[in-house]
C-alpha cells in the first residue's frame, strides 16, 4: 500500500501563516475607550427601556454571526483541500480537470502474431487520419511500429543445419524485411542497396528482375513487387512511424537448406506535398519465402540469400501504373490511373493467405 502523500514545506508553512493571520483576526480584543462609552450608553439605555428587547439576539445579527463562523471553518478545509490536490491530483475520483489519462486513451498494443488470425480485425470507431494521428480509425493504431513488428522466432537446428544457421537465415530474412519496407530511403525512392546486398547475386533472374526495375520500370519489371517505394514529389510519410504486423516461420527446406516464410502487412500513412493536409494510408501485404542452401552441395553464394517465392497485396494505390512508385488516393485529388475493376477487399484482413491464382489488377477497399 503506498504511503499518505507528502505534502512540500512551502505549502504548510504558507497554510500555517495563513491560518495564524485569521485566527489573529478574530481573537477577541480588549475593547478602547471609545467602544466601552458606547457599550455603557446602550446599557443605560436599555435599562430605561429606550431599546427594544431581544435587540442583542435578534434574526440578523444571529444570521450574520453564524453565516460568517461557517464561512470560517470552510476556509481552513478548503485549504487543505487545496494544498493535498495540488500535491497529488490523483487523489480526487474522477477527471476533474477535464483530461484523459495517456492509457486511457491509447489502445493496447497487441501481442506479437504467432499464427494466421481467424478473422479480419473488428471495426474501429469511425475516425478520420490526421497529421497528428495519422492512424486514427484503423486497426493498425495497435501494430506494432516499424521493425518491432518484425520479430525474429527462436531459432532451433532443423534438416541438419544448426540453430546458428537457422538464426543467421532467420536475421537475413528480417535484414531483407526491413530494408525494403521500412528503410526511409527505399521509401523516398531511393535505390535499395542494402535490401540488394542481402540477395544472391547468382541468382541472376531475380536480381537481374528487380535491377532493371529499379532503372526503367514496366508491367514486367515492376521494384513494387519487392520494395515499397513513393515518388518524392508526389507525397510524403506522415511522421516517422510505418506499422506492421506479420509472422515468420522456418522448416528444412528441398536444396539442404533452411526455408524460411515471412507474411507481412505494413501501413503507410502518406500526405501529398502540395500543402494539403488530407492524409491517407497505403497497406501492402508482403509473402516471402527464401532459403540459404548448403554451399557445398549447391552453387550459391554464401551468407546471402536466395528467393523461392514472393507475392504481395498492394492496397490504395493507383491501378495499371508502372512507375516504380506506389500512388496512393487522396478524396481532394483526381485519381491516378485506371478504374478498380476487382472485388472489394479489407486490407487488414489477415486470417486467409494471398491465393496465387487470383485474378490480376486491383480491386477496391472496404477501409484505409
Amino acid at each position: 500500500m503506498s504511503e499518505d502523500p507528502k505534502i512540500p514545506d512551502d505549502v504548510w508553512e504558507r497554510f500555517a501563516r495563513d491560518t495564524e493571520r485569521d485566527i489573529r483576526g478574530s481573537a477577541p480584543k480588549e475593547p478602547s475607550a471609545r467602544a466601552r462609552e458606547v457599550t455603557e450608553r446602550l446599557r443605560r439605555q436599555e435599562a430605561r427601556g429606550e431599546l427594544p428587547e431581544g435587540w442583542r439576539t435578534g434574526p440578523a445579527w444571529q444570521q450574520k454571526k453564524s453565516r460568517r463562523g461557517l464561512w470560517g471553518v470552510l476556509g481552513v478545509a478548503v485549504a487543505v483541500v487545496v494544498a493535498v490536490v495540488a500535491v497529488k491530483p490523483s487523489l480526487v475520483p474522477g477527471d476533474p480537470f477535464g483530461g484523459e489519462s495517456s492509457a486511457a486513451a491509447e489502445p493496447a498494443p497487441l501481442p506479437q502474431e504467432t499464427q494466421a488470425p481467424t478473422a479480419a480485425p473488428s471495426a474501429e470507431a469511425s475516425a478520420i487520419p490526421t497529421l497528428d494521428d495519422p492512424f486514427a480509425g484503423s486497426p493498425a493504431k495497435r501494430w506494432a511500429d516499424g521493425a518491432a513488428g518484425i520479430a525474429v522466432p527462436e531459432a532451433k537446428a532443423v534438416g541438419g543445419r544448426s540453430a546458428a544457421k537457422v538464426e543467421q537465415v532467420l536475421e537475413l530474412t528480417r535484414k531483407l524485411l526491413v530494408e525494403s519496407n521500412l528503410d526511409p530511403a527505399t521509401l523516398r525512392g531511393e535505390r535499395p542497396k542494402a535490401a540488394l546486398d542481402v540477395l544472391d547475386p547468382l541468382q541472376k533472374d531475380v536480381r537481374g528482375l528487380l535491377e532493371t526495375g529499379l532503372r526503367e520500370p514496366d508491367d514486367t519489371h515492376d521494384p513494387l513487387w519487392m520494395f515499397s517505394r513513393f515518388d518524392p514529389e508526389e507525397v510524403r510519410l506522415v511522421g516517422d512511424v510505418v506499422k506492421t504486423r506479420g509472422r515468420m516461420t522456418f522448416k528444412a527446406g528441398d536444396h539442404a537448406s533452411v526455408a524460411v516464410h515471412a507474411d507481412y502487412t505494413f501501413v503507410y500513412p502518406v500526405v501529398q506535398t502540395n500543402g494539403s493536409t488530407e492524409v491517407t494510408r497505403t497497406i501492402v501485404r508482403r509473402i516471402l519465402d527464401v532459403e540459404i542452401s548448403d554451399p557445398a552441395r549447391y552453387q550459391v553464394t554464401p551468407g546471402k540469400l536466395t528467393v523461392v517465392n514472393w507475392d504481395q497485396d498492394i492496397n490504395n494505390s493507383a491501378c495499371d501504373v508502372h512507375d516504380g512508385y506506389l500512388h496512393p488516393s487522396f478524396s481532394s485529388s483526381e485519381p491516378t490511373g485506371a478504374a478498380p475493376t476487382g472485388p472489394t477487399t479489407d486490407p487488414y484482413d489477415r486470417s486467409k493467405p494471398l491465393d496465387p491464382d487470383r485474378a490480376e489488377g486491383c480491386g477496391t477497399v472496404s477501409r484505409v
